[in-house]
């Protein structure tokens, strides 16, 4: 038996009910929401600093690595020094500049929690170093699915770390996205969405990360006239359509078959979906990154969103079902 490879479809990101309603998927499929399908960007502020790599101190006693020697490695969360919370490299340089000798340091690796000691180094010009590329925030594309009241879901999947942890964070932006172009998916080299994130046009901010995607509040600003409103159901397996933008900011149906559905048993993984709709087979070569959130239509009812791809066939992918997104 051949090993299915999955990658998520947000280009670069158990739950919890943010809608307010109980886990019947019964009172789920008689309700109706505002269809999604347009592209969207994401900017996330995380928790803690992220470290992005290590590098050596040039001083005038020699080459200095502090962070290697205090056993600091990429993708190590710091979430204090000193007792002092940091979320990003302004605040760890801070901390450093205030700091004498020695700092403590608490982070986080595999989910782990680890305390160590780390000397920073002086360089050239005077500069306390501690060794450590921060990375500050995550951004990327992804598909809106559904909008609910103020509220909005999209991704139907988490973003995560290089570690493959849910993404801590402190905070976050959705803004309009206009697609520009894509890499069309080959066997073993997913696709992508390409676009220009609009920071000028906000849509929401966001909540919460999770299990289930990534939901937000939406902006006063935002223009909701006009968008069509859809019915919740409940996929099985037969013909289907998925809703997704590969150019500009319009939406548009594709056809799609679903070939396997299990509701009840999977949380997250419900549906596998073989694209069959040759125009964007013949664009982006199937599903591709940039993808994810993008709704799936069948009988007229919003029943899931797209998620993953297999990496070892474009055309095949994963769809979470939307009363999961709806009820977690």
């Amino acid at each position: 038996m051949k090993k299915k490879i999955v990658v998520f479809l947000l280009i670069a990101f158990t739950a919890f009910n943010i809608f307010g309603n109980n886990g019947s998927s019964a009172l789920a499929e008689s309700r109706k929401v505002i269809l999604g399908g347009d592209p969207a960007g994401f900017y996330m502020q995380t928790r803690g600093a992220f470290v992005a790599g290590l590098s050596d101190v040039i001083t005038e006693n020699g080459i200095l690595s502090p962070a290697k020697d205090a056993g600091l490695a990429q993708g190590d969360v710091i979430y204090y020094l000193n007792g002092i919370e940091v979320n990003g490299a302004s605040d760890v340089e801070r901390v450093v500049n205030l700091s004498d000798k020695e700092i403590n340091i608490d982070y986080i690796r595999c989910g782990n929690s680890y305390s160590t000691v780390i000397i920073p180094a002086t360089d050239l010009i005077g500069e306390k170093k501690l060794g450590i590329f921060i990375k500050d925030d995550v951004s990327g594309i992804g598909t809106v699915t559904f909008i609910d009241g103020i509220k909005i879901a999209t991704l139907g999947h988490p973003v995560l770390n290089e570690n493959g942890e849910l993404l801590q964070i402190l905070s976050g932006t959705i803004y309009s996205c206009n697609i520009t172009g894509y890499v069309k998916g080959e066997r073993g080299i997913p696709g992508e969405l390409r676009g220009v994130i609009m920071k000028s046009n906000e849509i929401a901010k966001i909540d919460r990360n999770t299990e289930y995607g990534v939901f937000g509040t939406l902006t006063d600003s935002h223009d909701l006239s006009g968008r069509d409103e859809i019915e919740i159901g409940e996929g099985k397996m037969g013909d289907a359509f998925i809703y997704t933008t590969i150019n500009g900011k319009s939406p548009k149906k594709y056809s799609v078959s679903i070939i396997k559905a299990d509701t009840v048993l999977t949380d997250t993984k419900n549906y596998v979906i073989k694209i069959t709709d040759k125009e964007l087979l013949e664009a982006t070569g199937g599903i591709v990154q940039g993808m994810s959130g993008s709704p799936i239509i069948q009988n007229d009812k919003l029943i899931g969103a797209v998620t993953h791809v297999f990496i070892n066939d474009p055309t095949r992918g994963f769809g979470i079902s939307i009363n999961n997104m709806l009820n977690k």
